[in-house]
């Protein structure tokens, strides 16, 4: 006797708007690497640089003056708490996805080597193209919550009235 299939309660069953697989997919991915970039590594913040000697400088009409300090410091808060956001939000969603599914995205694009699908389908004890699918699945639902779904602007839909 097999067990039932679950399907995933996320996904939505029609589609009004066509999505660009494509593109979404490698909008998760990208997601997805920058986390993992932040995870290994952390936040690399600028520094300024600093004048050996004071040189005199003339300034134009409009007397404004460069404030490098103040915007460096600005973007290095603002990018790390970026970061840090990207960083729960996809905790959050990582959450709401089943337990292989999980397994499947960590492995693959969040560790720090990710393995390739044939190993990782091995490990399973599944077969290559089960594993497409739940990957694609995951990717589909964590699309859609970190709302990075692309959805295809100049799509013709044709009717004709009789």
């Amino acid at each position: 006797m097999m067990g039932k299939r679950r399907k995933n309660n996320l996904q939505l069953t029609f589609n009004i708007l066509p999505v660009d697989e494509k593109a979404t997919r490698l909008a998760v991915e990208d997601y997805l690497e920058i986390v993992r970039q932040y995870r290994q590594i952390g936040f690399v913040r600028r520094e300024a640089a600093i004048t050996q000697s004071y040189s005199y400088r003339e300034h134009q009409s409009t007397n404004t003056i460069s404030k490098q300090t103040e915007e460096i410091a600005i973007f290095n808060v603002d990018k790390e708490a970026k970061f840090k956001a990207k960083d729960e939000l996809l905790e959050l969603a990582m959450s709401k996805l089943s337990s292989i599914q999980r397994e499947v995205i960590q492995r693959s694009y969040l560790d720090d080597e990710g393995e390739f699908d044939y190993i990782i389908a091995g490990e399973l004890h599944m077969s290559d193209r089960r594993l497409r699918e739940i990957k694609q699945a995951a990717l589909d639902t964590l699309a859609g919550m970190l709302h990075l779904t692309v959805f295809i602007k100049n799509s013709v839909q044709t009717s004709s009235v009789v």
